[in-house]
């Protein structure tokens, strides 16, 4: 199994759901309404989220009190 570093710039839909707190389908709908930018990788559309996009995102809809990235 391969296995990313920690400190890779893109996270998957579950890590950021994991950062902010909430269901990955809620991640899933916020990126679907361009709330948050995603970017789709490979043949079957994966999600994959920038740190710093989130960062911007965490910054932008006041989730001061979540844990760092």
């Amino acid at each position: 199994m391969k296995t990313r570093s920690k400190n890779s710039g893109m996270l998957t839909t579950t890590e950021v759901a994991d950062v902010l707190h909430v269901h990955p389908n809620t991640v899933r709908q916020w990126a679907n309404k361009h709330l948050i930018r995603v970017y789709r990788l490979g043949p079957r559309g994966d999600r994959r989220f920038k740190r710093e996009d989130l960062e911007g995102f965490l910054r932008q809809n006041d989730f001061g009190s979540r844990q760092p990235l």
